[in-house]
C-alpha cells in the first residue's frame, strides 16, 4: 500500500498577496460579535496554513481555526453582452477569544 505524500507547490506567496480583502457584511459583523470569526476573500492558489500564516502576521492575533470555501462567479449582463464575475475563494478564520480585529 502506498504512502499517502502531500504535494508541495513551489508557490510562494507574501501574506498581503494572500488576505486581498476583509469581507464586511451584515453576516459577517454578526459572526465576529458572536463567534470571533471573520471573513476575508483570499488568493484563490493559497492553502489553509497560508491564511493562517499571513492573518497571524498582518493583524497580531492567534488564529485557532480556518475554514475556506470555492466560490463560483456568477453571471452577469451588461446592455448585449453576456458575461461572468471571477471565480474567488473565502476564507473564514475564527481568533482566539482574547484578540480581535477593528476593521474599523
Amino acid at each position: 500500500m502506498p504512502t499517502q505524500t502531500a504535494i508541495k507547490t513551489s508557490i510562494h506567496l507574501e501574506p498581503h498577496q494572500i488576505i486581498l480583502r476583509p469581507l464586511v457584511t451584515e453576516k459577517g459583523m454578526h459572526r465576529s460579535t458572536k463567534d470571533n470569526a471573520y471573513a476575508f476573500e483570499v488568493n484563490r492558489l493559497s492553502t489553509k496554513s497560508d491564511v493562517r500564516r499571513a492573518v497571524e502576521e498582518l493583524f497580531n492575533v492567534k488564529v485557532v481555526k480556518v475554514c475556506t470555501q470555492n466560490r463560483k462567479g456568477k453571471p452577469r449582463r451588461t446592455r448585449f453582452r453576456i458575461g461572468r464575475t471571477k471565480d474567488w475563494k473565502k476564507a473564514i478564520v475564527t481568533l482566539d477569544p482574547e484578540h480581535r480585529i477593528d476593521f474599523f
